[in-house]
C-alpha cells in the first residue's frame, strides 16, 4: 500500500475542500432549519460542480465523465464527508450502475444524467425488505415483451424529485443449491409513468435537507428497453453499487469525523474550567487521543480497501468492515465531543449537535453494523463449512 501522496492528488483535495467551505458550509445552518434546500442552493453547487469538472467526475470520459479512479474518488468523497450529506449529494455523481445501459439507454438516462439534465434514483429497500433483500416483494411479471410492475419502495434517498428511478423488482425463481432464490431484475422506470407514484416520504433527523421518497408502483407497464442489464442479474448491479458504496460511505465518515474533533479542539483549548483550559484535563484530553488514534486507523484502512479494489482484489467482507469500522469510530467521535462541549453540545445555537445526529445515520444506511458483521461472520466460517 503507498502511503505517499502525489502533487496531483494534493490538488484535487485542496479544489474539493475550497469548494465544500466555499459553497457549502455557510448554507448547513439554514439548511438545517428549513429542513431543505433551496432550489436555487442546489442548483449553484451543482453548477459550480461541473464548472469544477467534479460532477460525473467517476465516470469514464467517453460518456463525458471526469474519468478518475477509486483512489481520487476516495479523496474527494472524505472532504465531502465534511458537509451535509444534504449539500453535497447536489455535486455528486450519477451512479455507475448506469454504465449496464445499452446504446439506447445511454441517449436516453446515461448522458443526460452525466451533463446534469436528469437525476436517478436507486431503490432497492422496501418496508419489509431492508437488510433482508430476498424478502422483496415488489414484483415484476411478464405480459408479452412487456413487463408488469408492483410494488413500493421506501428510505429512497436523494437531493431532489427524480426524473427516474433504478427499481429492483422479482421476476422469477431460481433454484439453487441453498433453495428456491428470487431471481431480481433492474428496471428503468420515469417518474409520471401512469401507475407509478413518485413522493416524498418520512423526514429524517440526521442530514435534515436530504430528501426520502416513497415509490409506489401499481400495474406499470415497462417495455424490454427499460431492463437495465440483464434479466435476474439486478443483484449482481446493486451487488456492485453497495461494495463501493461502503467504501465510500467510510471516506466520508472520516472527513467528519475530522471536521468534529477540529471543533472539539479548538474547544477544549479555549474553553475554560478551574483556571485552565478543559483539554488539559485527561477526561478531555483522552477523548481527544482517543479520537485522533481511531481516525488514523480508519483512514488506512479506506486506503487498504481504495488499494485492494484497485487491484480488483477487494472482498465484500472488506467492504463490511470497513463500513462498520469507520461509521462506528465517527459516531464515538462525534457522542466524546458533545460530551466535551457539555451542555452547549445539546444547544442548536452550536452546531456540534447536528453532527451528532448526522453521524448517527452513518451506522444504518448502506447495511446496517449487524448486517456488516455478518457478512464478515460468513467470510470467516463458510471456507469451514459452516
Amino acid at each position: 500500500m503507498n502511503m505517499e501522496t502525489s502533487h496531483e492528488a494534493d490538488l484535487l483535495v485542496n479544489t474539493v475542500r475550497r469548494f465544500v467551505e466555499t459553497e457549502m458550509f455557510p448554507h448547513e445552518e439554514e439548511v438545517d432549519r428549513l429542513g431543505y434546500v433551496p432550489e436555487g442552493i442546489g442548483q449553484n453547487i451543482a453548477a459550480k460542480a461541473m464548472e469544477l469538472g467534479l460532477y460525473a467526475c467517476n465516470l469514464p470520459e467517453d460518456v463525458g465523465g471526469g474519468g478518475l479512479g477509486i483512489s481520487q474518488m476516495a479523496l474527494i468523497e472524505r472532504e465531502y464527508g465534511r458537509t451535509s450529506h444534504a449539500l453535497q449529494s447536489w455535486a455528486a455523481r450519477p451512479t455507475e450502475l448506469l454504465m449496464a445501459c445499452n446504446a439506447a439507454q445511454r441517449e436516453r438516462y446515461l448522458l443526460p444524467a452525466v451533463r446534469g439534465e436528469k437525476r436517478e434514483l436507486f431503490a432497492l429497500t422496501e418496508p419489509d425488505a431492508g437488510s433482508d433483500v430476498m424478502g422483496m416483494k415488489s414484483n415484476a411479471l411478464r405480459d408479452g415483451d412487456d413487463w408488469i410492475l408492483n410494488g413500493s419502495k421506501h428510505f429512497i434517498s436523494g437531493p431532489c424529485m427524480p426524473d427516474f428511478a433504478i427499481v429492483f423488482a422479482a421476476t422469477g425463481v431460481d433454484e439453487t443449491s441453498r433453495g428456491p432464490r428470487k431471481r431480481i431484475t433492474a428496471f428503468l422506470v420515469d417518474v409520471g409513468m401512469p401507475g407509478f407514484e413518485c413522493r416524498e416520504g418520512t423526514k429524517c433527523v440526521s442530514y435534515r435537507g436530504y430528501k426520502t421518497f416513497e415509490l409506489h408502483f401499481e400495474n406499470v407497464r415497462l417495455g424490454p428497453e427499460q431492463v437495465l442489464g440483464e434479466e435476474g442479474r439486478g443483484l449482481e448491479l446493486s451487488g456492485q453499487w453497495l461494495g463501493m458504496g461502503r467504501i465510500w460511505v467510510g471516506a466520508t465518515c472520516c472527513g467528519k469525523a475530522e471536521r468534529i474533533l477540529e471543533m472539539a479542539t479548538d474547544w477544549a483549548a479555549t474553553r475554560k474550567q478551574f483556571g485552565k483550559p478543559i483539554g488539559t484535563f485527561q477526561a478531555t484530553g483522552f477523548r481527544l487521543a482517543d479520537g485522533a488514534i481511531n481516525l488514523r486507523a480508519a483512514d488506512l484502512m479506506v486506503k487498504d480497501a481504495v488499494a485492494r479494489a484497485e487491484q480488483g482484489v477487494m472482498s465484500d467482507s472488506d467492504a463490511a468492515m470497513i463500513k462498520v469500522f469507520c461509521s462506528e469510530m465517527l459516531n464515538k467521535i462525534a457522542d466524546d465531543a458533545v460530551q466535551i462541549f457539555g451542555g452547549m453540545g445539546l444547544m442548536e445555537e452550536m452546531p456540534i449537535q447536528r453532527f451528532w445526529r448526522d453521524s448517527r445515520l452513518e451506522r444504518i444506511w448502506d447495511g446496517t453494523s449487524e448486517i456488516q458483521r455478518h457478512i464478515i461472520t460468513r467470510s470467516i466460517l463458510r471456507p469451514l463449512g459452516a
